[in-house]
């Protein structure tokens, strides 16, 4: 048996990350494989260190817009497949920049950067769009390896436990009735939030407005998330957030794997 150590992380921008310790961070937790969303780099603007740190072999989905969006994999092992380029299966959002799948023996891995809803009517009928197609998606992928893993900044919290103020917040993206109706979702048709498995307590977040400070009065959201399929549940031995983790607006989230 192998344990495997996952670790999802929107950055908010890689660059910026980079200047508050990431590769020290990265060198000191030595996941097994690193997720990150909102990259907000090409791989030319970055120097070799951040492009290629020692011993990972890394895989970039970019936006066609320079300084938004984009996920990255660092990955130990060498993936025995990768994919970035979904247009096939009906998820058209590759300018986006927003899934890669690797896939390891035992599992398949969902690298996903969600969209978020909260600027206009548009931006959240783009969201409510990638829900339902990536679930179509991840629903005709399970048919052939029902093995998978799903993790990334979601951009809804699930329910009133997971984020400090939901009264306030029931009419914004995030926490919208249609939203939160999509996780439910996601989990009836047999995801599982691992976090929950381990951890009941409220308090638990993964994401800090800024502007307001509200990190230092934990006043915070759980959006981030590693999701399995039922029949992987069993060989999760532990999952975690790590608030401690600062750089960003988000911290990262994880989960540890069990496997033959």
């Amino acid at each position: 048996m192998k344990e495997l150590k996952l670790l999802c992380w929107n950055v908010n921008g890689l660059r910026a990350v980079a200047n508050k310790g990431f590769l020290e961070w990265l060198n000191r937790e030595r996941p097994d494989i690193l997720c990150l969303n909102e990259t907000k780099a090409q791989p030319e603007q970055l120097d070799r260190a951040l492009r290629e740190p020692e011993g990972y072999h890394v895989h970039w989905s970019n936006p066609e817009k320079k300084g938004y969006g984009g996920v990255a994999t660092f990955t130990l092992e060498r993936p025995l497949r990768v994919e970035k380029d979904f247009s096939s299966q009906g998820i058209n959002f590759d300018v986006e920049g927003r899934i890669i799948l690797t896939e390891y023996p035992g599992f398949v891995l969902l690298n996903i950067y969600f969209p978020n809803g909260k600027k206009d009517e548009t931006r959240l009928k783009y969201k409510m769009d990638f829900y339902e197609k990536l679930l179509s998606f991840v629903e005709s992928l399970r048919k052939k390896q029902p093995n998978i893993a799903v993790c990334g900044d979601f951009n809804t919290a699930h329910k009133e436990i997971d984020l400090a103020r939901p009264r306030e917040n029931e009419k914004v993206s995030g926490f919208l009735p249609m939203e939160r109706a999509w996780m439910e979702q996601f989990v009836a048709h047999g995801y599982v939030d691992t976090f929950r498995q381990f951890n009941q307590q409220p308090g638990q977040y993964s994401w800090w407005d800024m502007k307001s400070r509200a990190r230092e009065r934990n006043v915070g959201w759980r959006i981030d998330y590693f999701f399995v399929t039922k029949n992987l549940v069993p060989s999760v031995t532990r999952a975690f957030i790590m608030p401690e983790v600062t750089g960003s607006d988000h911290c990262p989230v994880g989960m540890t794997l069990r496997l033959p």
